[in-house]
C-alpha cells in the first residue's frame, strides 16, 4: 500500500487543502508489468469534530485493514464544518460530495462506478457520511456511520450561546428543510426516486453520549417499509472512543463484502 499526502487547490473552498490517500499496490510477477489500468474501489473516510485528515491513520490500522481488498481510501480535512456549505465559512459539502471525487480521480486510478464507491465516518464524520451518501445516491453504494446519527442533535437548537453561535456560522438564517441538511428528507426522496439505494451500516456504543441521536436514526430507518437501505444497526458496549471506531471500521469493511486480491500489505 502507498500513503500519499496531497495538497491542492479547491475551487469550492477557494483555497489550498490537504487530503490523505491510501492506494493499493499490486504484487507483481518476475518482471515489472507497467502501470496498471485497473480502477480501484474507493472509500471516502471522514473525521470527527475534534480531528483532521490524519487521524484515521494515527489512531487505527486502516491501511492494514484495507490492504487485502485493494481498496483505496481518501481522507479529506473538513475542520469544524459539519460537512456543510457554511454560511460563514467554506462550502465543505460541495467540496467533499462533488469536487473531491473528481479531483482524486484526476490524480489517481480510482473507479467512478457507483458500486465501487463508499463513504464512512465517525461522530461529525458519521453524520457527514449519512448526509453526503443519502443526498448523492448515484455516487455511493454503501454508507458507514459510527457513533453518530444521520443528524447529531437538533441543528436548529439555539438554546445556549454556544449552540446559537455554531448554528449561526454554519447555517445563518437559511431554512434547512428539503436542503441537503435535511437528511431524513433526503432519505425519503431517495426512496421515492426508485433508483438503487446505498446500503447502510450504523453502529453506536451503548454508553456513548451521542446514542440518542443514533437511536433516533435507527427508529427512522426501521420505520421505512421494505428496508430500502438494507439497514444494519449494531449497538455494542462502548463509549465515544477510538477503541470502538477501530473495531467497527473493520465491521464496516466486512459489511461491504469485498473480495481479497494480490496486494502488498
Amino acid at each position: 500500500m502507498a500513503l500519499i499526502h496531497t495538497n491542492f487547490f479547491s475551487q469550492s473552498l477557494g483555497m489550498c487543502v490537504s487530503c490523505e490517500v491510501i492506494l493499493p499496490q499490486k504484487r507483481l510477477g518476475g518482471e515489472f508489468e507497467g502501470r496498471s489500468t485497473e480502477k480501484y474501489k474507493t472509500m471516502y473516510l471522514l473525521h470527527g469534530k475534534s480531528d483532521d485528515e490524519t487521524i484515521w491513520q494515527r489512531r487505527t490500522s486502516i491501511e492494514r485493514y484495507v490492504a487485502p481488498f485493494g481498496l483505496a481510501v481518501v481522507m479529506p480535512a473538513a475542520h469544524l464544518s459539519s460537512y456543510a456549505d457554511m454560511a460563514h465559512g467554506g462550502k465543505y459539502y460541495t467540496y467533499i460530495a462533488r469536487e473531491l471525487p473528481q479531483i482524486m480521480r484526476g490524480f489517481f486510478p480510482l473507479s467512478d462506478k457507483r458500486e465501487d464507491n463508499y463513504i464512512a465516518g465517525l461522530s461529525m464524520g458519521g453524520a457527514g457520511a449519512m448526509k453526503i451518501g443519502l443526498n448523492n445516491i448515484d455516487s455511493f453504494s454503501a454508507i458507514g456511520c459510527l457513533s453518530a446519527g444521520a443528524v447529531n442533535g437538533d441543528p436548529n437548537d439555539v438554546s445556549t450561546p454556544a449552540k446559537k453561535e455554531r448554528h449561526d456560522y454554519l447555517y445563518g438564517d437559511r431554512v434547512l428543510e428539503w436542503t441537503e441538511e435535511d437528511v431524513y428528507g433526503a432519505a425519503l426522496k431517495a426512496v421515492e426516486s426508485g433508483k438503487p439505494l446505498p446500503r447502510i451500516y450504523h453502529s453506536c456504543g451503548t454508553e456513548d453520549f451521542i446514542q440518542e441521536s443514533a437511536l433516533k436514526t435507527r427508529a427512522f430507518m426501521e420505520s421505512l417499509p421494505g428496508d430500502p437501505f438494507s439497514y444494519v444497526y449494531e449497538a455494542d458496549p462502548g463509549v465515544h472512543s477510538w477503541e470502538y471506531w477501530d473495531c467497527h471500521i473493520q465491521r464496516f469493511l466486512s459489511f461491504l463484502g469485498l473480495e481479497k486480491g494480490e496486494f502488498h500489505s
